[in-house]
């Protein structure tokens, strides 16, 4: 049990500062996996993770072990990652396929929806222990999708998962539609690493157009820009300093939702152009037509990140996914994905681009992951107690559905982070 009380949880976060136990304190850490990741809706993998019946994808939810499956009928089943028995974990892969998932430890046998398929030497065990889901590995109680991502909620009483995205969903069409089929795959393997830090310093960098002129100055100042930014031999380039040497991305604008959603306005003004670019845009222009085809290729987003733990990076047309481990250790996925229907040249630039982006060496995040570490460390000073959230404060705009959006480099969608975390914590 936390030694703070849900009012005293919740008055870590105030209107224009965060509480440096909110990062520090493991009592908080494990607060959130009840009182946050038990309370909404988690991404746990995509449906194109296990493509055919049988197949299974093992991953956490809340700390916890659980499997994305697909059952014989074809359904997505999330189960707890745990035998009925004497609580083994059951499934050691990340992925595989079977018909029957059996525990190493006494032999029990579960199929793929999670129910019990066969016990060694059955009838010494009284039958009504038996019975059940309890006996078997336990469904998590809800599951949704939305055009392949799949959700999980440990709340039987979650909101309905559409409500929970809200028009914030719209970053996934943005990325999903960039297929000329309206689908994406994750066949393109995984970069893991992990930080010394907590995940909120990950989730805070989503919403942070504020950080890449002093951050990234290596990759994105004149005389160290050492990659394209984006595919094609026209459009790619994004202009991070006027010629005068102030920042243009530091003056982008953020956009905070109502249950702690963030998007980053995108850096790109043109449309991508040439070579096997203009066979893509013909599929795209055929599937969506010429007006939205134009707004896929422009992007209307830099990127979109769902709170808790869930980044659509349309702009690296890829899907980072941040786990919590510990108060100070957090894990990071970033799945570069294929696009369905696209010629493979185009999904192969994207892989590559993602390489020099994203992985753990890359250009970019290693930045990141210095600034987060370097975070963690100075908050165990006693300096101050607060650490400030304050940029563009009072200037954020009122839009449709509860959205604020922050003009140049507003903190307006961390402060939606924090906001929406004080309100699970107070519950």
């Amino acid at each position: 049990m936390s030694k703070y009380s849900s009012a005293e949880l919740a008055q870590m976060v105030q209107e224009d500062r965060v509480h440096r136990a909110y990062y520090t304190d493991p009592d908080v850490f494990e607060a959130e996996m009840t009182k946050v990741f038990g309370k909404v809706w988690v991404y746990v993998g995509h449906d194109s993770l296990v493509p055919r019946k049988g197949d299974y994808y093992s991953t956490t939810l809340a700390g916890q072990p659980v499997v994305l499956t697909r059952g014989e009928e074809g359904a997505l089943h999330v189960i707890h990652n745990r035998c009925g028995h004497r609580g083994a974990k059951v499934v050691n892969q990340e992925r595989g396929n079977a018909r029957i998932l059996t525990c190493m430890y006494h032999g029990w046998g579960f199929r793929v929806n999670g129910e019990l398929a066969g016990v060694p030497m059955r009838a010494e065990f009284p039958q009504e222990a038996l019975q059940g889901p309890q006996a078997g590995m336990v469904p998590v109680p809800r599951v949704d999708t939305y055009r392949g991502f799949v959700f999980a909620s440990l709340d039987p009483d979650v909101m309905p998962l559409m409500d929970f995205l809200g028009s914030a969903k719209e970053g996934i069409d943005e990325l999903v539609d960039r297929s000329p089929m309206g689908a994406i795959e994750f066949s393109a393997g995984c970069h893991r690493y992990r930080f010394r830090g907590n995940w909120k310093l990950q989730m805070d960098n989503m919403a942070d157009t504020y950080h890449p002129a002093a951050c990234h100055i290596s990759t994105v100042g004149p005389d160290g820009r050492q990659f394209q930014r984006r595919a094609g031999k026209e459009g790619g380039s994004a202009m991070f300093f006027t010629s005068n040497g102030e920042s243009v991305v530091s003056q982008l604008g953020v956009r905070g939702f109502a249950q702690g959603h963030s998007s980053e306005q995108s850096l790109f003004d043109k449309v991508q152009s040439g070579g096997v670019f203009d066979e893509y845009r013909t599929l795209l222009v055929q599937a969506h037509g010429e007006e939205r085809t134009t707004e896929i290729l422009k992007n209307v987003r830099h990127s979109l990140t769902l709170f808790p733990t869930l980044d659509i990076l349309i702009a690296q047309t890829s899907v980072r996914v941040v786990k919590p481990i510990s108060v100070d250790l957090t894990e990071v996925e970033v799945w570069p994905v294929r696009l369905a229907g696209a010629p493979a040249a185009i999904s192969d630039d994207l892989v590559r681009y993602v390489n020099i982006t994203h992985s753990a060496s890359s250009f970019i995040q290693s930045d990141d992951l210095e600034a987060f570490e370097r975070c963690q460390e100075g908050m165990r000073s006693q300096g101050t107690d607060w650490i400030l959230v304050a940029r563009g404060l009072g200037t954020d705009v009122q839009e449709a559905d509860g959205v604020l959006f922050g003009p140049r480099s507003s903190e307006v969608g961390q402060r939606a982070k924090h906001y929406a975390w004080r309100a699970l914590m107070a519950a």
